[in-house]
């Protein structure tokens, strides 16, 4: 056999190569896929309920305030605003000097809120409606964010917190008061909040369990990552 030969010989046992290959079906490589945890309906019925009497001592939201640092001339934002219960405590502590921005994704929310703030004379207070992963806040304008019994129900809670975070001053401190619970029980593990929001770029500051003494509720204090 010629050398001439020989090259044809091994050119045609590769294009055969190259054939059977083609003919073989690649398998793709499985990428696992985290299905988004369970989350509970949000509240669209009479927002007058969460303005029951004692509340205030229930949740002890003086105290909260004051962990949170909410004082005269400091911008708050209420994520998940509903009534304005929260809205209207941290509009008055604020002052005329400070401000809060009253978030939620519910139109019925925004109206009650504002119709709320121009009958009890509160000129500080700014409705927000928002999106499901983003509060829509200006850049650098919040010292102090609370998610006040709704964390539960935040449908993109990581996109959600990850969209904070421009909105956040220095030393920003955000307060999640919430109960334990599997996601659609109107509740939230206080672990699964704590790894969302880690993922999210924030770490714990402070955790408290005095919000009802149920030992069910927890309120946690979260700051962004260096």
């Amino acid at each position: 056999m010629t050398t001439r030969d020989r090259c044809k010989r091994i050119v045609g046992i590769l294009a055969l190569a190259l054939v059977a290959l083609s003919l073989v079906s690649p398998v793709p490589a499985r990428t696992p896929q985290t299905e988004p945890r369970k989350t509970s309906k949000p509240y669209t019925g009479d927002l007058s309920v969460f303005d029951s009497p004692g509340r205030d001592e229930r949740l002890q939201i003086s105290r909260v305030m004051d962990i949170l640092g909410i004082v005269p001339g400091k911008s708050v934002a209420d994520i998940g605003a509903g009534s304005g219960w929260f809205t209207v405590r941290a509009a008055r502590r604020v002052t005329e000097s400070g401000s809060v921005y009253a978030v939620d994704i519910n139109r019925q929310a925004i109206r009650y809120i504002e119709r709320r703030t121009e009958k009890e004379n509160l000129h500080n207070v700014r409705a927000v409606l928002s999106r499901t992963d983003d509060p829509l806040l200006p850049t650098n304008s919040v010292d102090a964010a609370l998610l006040l019994k709704t964390y539960h129900e935040v449908e993109k809670p990581i996109s959600l917190l990850q969209n904070l975070r421009a909105s956040l001053r220095p030393g920003a401190r955000v307060g999640i008061i919430d109960r334990n619970g599997n996601g659609e029980d109107h509740g939230v593990a206080r672990e699964v909040v704590l790894k969302e929001a880690s993922e999210a770029g924030y770490k714990l500051l402070e955790s408290y369990d005095f919000v009802k003494g149920d030992e069910m509720d927890y309120f946690l204090v979260l700051g962004l990552k260096p």
